[in-house]
């Protein structure tokens, strides 16, 4: 009986051998399995990845180009804004430039009318000089009447005299 059991040594050692080599494949199969299942996961959190990063990149290009149109309107709307405000600042400039004329106008009209008083001014006062120059030259006149007159008169005054004294006037 010995024998047998060596064959039943044999037996359990191949069994045992066969359960190791079975259970080292079911491990190594399961561990294939593991690594496929990693390896699918890994794929797919890559191709989600993947799809976000062009999702991601495809927001960033809509973005820029949504802040280059943005940039655009705004440059726009400064043109815009700057017409506008050269509207009225030329409409002021305008409104300016008309006042000041109008205001040109009445100090031009006001200095014409005070330009207008005074030559009428200087007229009269002409007028008057003349009418006191003539008055003056006038009385003047008249008061040289009145000497020579009275100078006629002494003289003659004094010829007599002289000639009731006896005495010629022109020999004197």
């Amino acid at each position: 009986m010995p024998p047998k059991k060596k064959t039943v040594k044999k037996n359990v050692k191949k069994s045992n051998t066969k359960k190791k080599t079975d259970e080292g494949r079911n491990e190594l199969e399961e561990k294939y399995k593991q690594s496929e299942l990693d390896v699918t996961v890994l794929k797919d959190h890559l191709a989600l990845r993947g799809d976000l990063t062009k999702h991601a990149q495809s927001l960033c290009h809509d973005l820029r180009s949504r802040i280059r149109d943005m940039e655009q309107e705004l440059r726009h709307e400064r043109l815009d804004r700057k017409d506008v405000c050269t509207v009225h600042c030329q409409e002021k400039l305008s409104a300016e430039r008309k006042e000041r004329e109008q205001m040109q106008q009445e100090k031009d009209a006001t200095i014409a009318e005070l330009q207008n008083k005074l030559d009428n001014m200087e007229i009269d006062y002409e007028k008057i000089l003349h009418d006191t120059l003539d008055s003056l030259t006038s009385n003047l006149a008249k008061a040289r009447l009145q000497w020579e007159k009275e100078s006629m008169s002494s003289h003659q005054q004094y010829k007599e005299l002289l000639f009731d004294f006896g005495l010629n006037s022109m020999d004197i």
